[in-house]
């Protein structure tokens, strides 16, 4: 899939990963004081647009500095850390005693759970520094019992879905529907793989929007307000 379509340009993932290493250089043993915020969604909602937009929003409000994190931005993390391609590609995919397997002919393999404990350590690495929005990466229930955590989720009907998706990847309606369909259900068995619970659980959020009936930018402002007091 062409996640370039959907997720940030080259010079807006350079900046964050910079902005994160900068951070975690300064991450120091105290109680988060400054917010994080994750965004999760069901495939095929703006998640990405509604992040970008919260970001802009936040920076006004506060008069500082607020990164923008998704799995590409990680998965350039993870190339810097020499985790191979085909486990970030293949994340949640193979059976558990292959890992085992690899990892026992080849000290340099890198297994599924290799590759998701330094995701579960960025997350809670970029939650604890604060000011960052996080959009997926299963950070709302990695990130649950910090305090200075605000999640939040976006729903849609099936309509609203296909139809953002045909637009941002330009695909017929017919591809869309399909993409939207195996999409969720594998982002569905992964999240169930790795971290043995339903996302779509509405108590773990603070709020949850039909993204379908609110637009992106009231979403944002809806965050924003909530977040910052």
């Amino acid at each position: 899939m062409p996640v370039t379509l959907l997720t940030p340009s080259v010079e807006q993932r350079t900046k964050a990963y910079l902005e994160l290493g900068n951070r975690a250089k300064r991450l120091v043993p105290v109680v988060p004081s400054k917010p994080t915020i994750t965004i999760s969604r069901e495939f095929g909602c703006e998640a990405f647009p509604v992040g970008e937009e919260l970001v802009k929003q936040l920076e006004r409000m506060t008069d500082e500095t607020w990164i923008l994190v998704d799995k590409s931005l990680l998965d350039e993390v993870a190339r810097e850390q020499n985790i191979s391609e085909d486990t970030m590609r293949s994340l949640g995919q193979k059976p558990r005693w292959l890992d085992d397997m690899f990892a026992t002919l080849s000290p340099r393999w890198k297994s599924d759970r290799d590759y998701y404990q330094f995701l579960v350590e960025q997350v809670v690495s970029i939650a604890t520094a604060g000011n960052a929005v996080i959009v997926g990466l299963g950070a709302a229930i990695i990130s649950t019992q910090m305090k200075n955590c605000h999640h939040f989720r976006l729903i849609a009907n099936k309509d609203f879905k296909v139809a953002s998706i045909a637009r941002r990847m330009n695909l017929s309606k017919q591809e869309a529907e399909l993409l939207v369909i195996e999409q969720q259900k594998e982002r569905d068995r992964i999240i169930r793989k790795l971290l043995d619970v339903d996302e779509s659980d509405p108590l773990y959020y603070h709020l949850i929007f039909n993204n379908g009936r609110v637009g992106n930018q009231k979403i944002a402002r809806i965050i924003a307000d909530t977040v910052v007091k």
